[in-house]
């Protein structure tokens, strides 16, 4: 097994450009953080290149690391501060190839799907990718404005709940003519009296819902191309839902 203890290492200074965009694109890979996040990615049969761990974790998980067949490398604790995204990192990394862009399209999209229009709070979207999987969606897509699902913060929100959906990043008008065309009721959310109460739709299997920014709700282009627009009356004083609140109360009710 190779082992590597320098942050000076091309390959590490290579992968520590992982937690960009641009790095990401170049290599055609992102960074995973954390043994929960590397075994589901392992359990989902992702496109692993190599694992990177300190001794202390390939000591930990050596029974679950000994079906794994590509690269693994052994890093000390500076390589694991260096790479890492919080305080004290775990020690133990997985570089993943990105999944193919060609892999979901307008021939095999169906369920029910969860659109997210310039959400960007890690936090928030972890949240509702989490509950998207909790509530049985088929998929997420991320439109413009709403942070990447590799952004290191965004993929340990998500929990590994990413490698049980569909994810898509995308122009959220493109598919929502997509879903139009298979007869998709696709739904909106606003903070409006005037909308159509969550709770009077019946529930189906086949539908999207858009979710809108924390601050500033959904677009307007948007909503004016929605089937309806719902809303979730507020019983208390509080002036507003948190989004990610608002879209599981959606979610566990429109779907069938």
């Amino acid at each position: 097994m190779e082992k590597i203890i320098s942050v000076k290492n091309d390959r590490i200074k290579a992968w520590k450009k992982l937690s960009n965009k641009k790095g990401r694109e170049k290599q055609s890979a992102y960074l995973l953080e954390s043994w929960h996040l590397v075994n589901e990615a392992l359990n989902a049969n992702q496109d692993i290149k190599v694992i990177l761990t300190t001794a202390k974790q390939l000591t930990l998980h050596q029974n679950e690391l000994s079906y794994y067949n590509s690269e693994l490398i052994e890093i000390n604790d500076e390589v694991a501060k260096y790479l890492g995204s919080t305080i004290t990192p775990q020690g133990i990394f997985a570089i993943v190839g990105l999944p193919s862009k060609e892999d979901i399209n307008e021939n095999n999209i169906n369920g029910s799907w969860l659109l997210l229009d310039n959400i960007q709070d890690p936090g928030n979207i972890g949240t509702m990718v989490r509950t998207a999987d909790a509530a049985g969606m088929s998929g997420v897509i991320f439109g413009k404005g709403t942070s990447s699902q590799f952004n290191p913060k965004v993929l340990r929100s998500m929990q590994g709940s990413q490698f049980h959906l569909k994810i898509i990043e995308g122009n959220l008008l493109y598919w929502i003519d997509i879903l139009k065309d298979k007869n998709y009721q696709v739904y909106g959310s606003e903070l409006n009296e005037d909308a159509f109460i969550y709770n009077e739709i019946v529930p189906s299997e086949n539908f999207a819902l858009i979710m809108g920014n924390e601050g500033n709700g959904m677009q307007d282009d948007l909503l004016k191309i929605t089937d309806k627009n719902l809303y979730i009356p507020i019983k208390g004083n509080a002036e507003s839902l948190n989004v990610a609140i608002a879209s599981g109360i959606l979610m566990f009710h429109l779907k069938k």
